[in-house]
């Protein structure tokens, strides 16, 4: 049974998410701030936690904030976040943040539901049958032990992260738009936001990349998509 830390300090909308969650088969703690959130992550209970939804609007430790520290805490928990505006600041300063995914309050609970399954989905360590490990430029990808090094110092990358890298390097030099990759790496077939690939690809250039703005790994193709490199 999946377990599922929801973090969402109006108790209206935490308790009817936590319904229909457990509805659907979840184990599910509750955390009204960010404060609290991260002192359940950092007791004996943190360990069962798979997956967290984290409002960005909290009292006192706002979600950018509390996504920051989880993100330095550990690289692989999936994090989705809940905005109420659907602000395109709030979007974008969540996903650098380092948050997975996002949805906006008031959100259905087949959607919530099938954003979590999508998330878990990425976060599962599972080989992909693609072409052998990757040695390039002193990047080697082992596609079977799911780790990336560079120049010999490993690089923790959180799943959707993981997944993005392995996707674009099965096939190097092949341009995946951003509608593919919305499709193969986050399960978005409807609903898709290019700007979740394009924040995901931001934060892999910045641990990849020696300069991240003339990137050599993960190469933007203007008007069409992104390829990996070096060609």
């Amino acid at each position: 049974m999946p377990h599922v830390l929801l973090i969402e300090d109006d108790a209206s909308v935490r308790d009817g998410m936590e319904l229909v969650l457990r509805r659907h088969g979840y184990g599910v703690d509750t955390a009204a701030t960010g404060e609290e959130a991260l002192a359940l992550l950092a007791g004996p209970g943190g360990a069962r936690v798979e997956l967290a939804v984290l409002d960005l609007m909290l009292p006192g430790m706002d979600g950018f904030e509390v996504c920051r520290r989880i993100r330095a805490r550990t690289a692989t928990l999936p994090v989705i976040m809940l905005t109420a505006r659907g602000d395109d600041h709030d979007i974008v300063t969540g996903l650098e943040a380092g948050a997975d995914d996002y949805v906006v309050k008031p959100v259905t609970a087949p959607v919530l539901e099938a954003r979590i399954r999508a998330a878990l989905r990425r976060a599962e360590p599972a080989a992909r049958n693609r072409p052998e490990d990757a040695d390039l430029a002193g990047l080697v990808i082992d596609r079977a032990g799911l780790t990336v090094t560079k120049h010999g110092a490993p690089v923790p990358l959180p799943p959707t992260e993981l997944r993005l890298l392995l996707e674009l390097s099965a096939s190097p030099g092949r341009v995946f738009s951003r509608e593919q990759l919305l499709a193969s790496v986050w399960d978005h077939t409807f609903l898709g936001d290019s700007r979740l690939v394009d924040a995901a690809v931001g934060r892999l250039r910045a641990k990849l990349e020696d300069v991240p703005a003339k990137p050599l790994y993960v190469q933007t193709v203007r008007g069409f998509g992104y390829r990996f490199g070096p060609l």
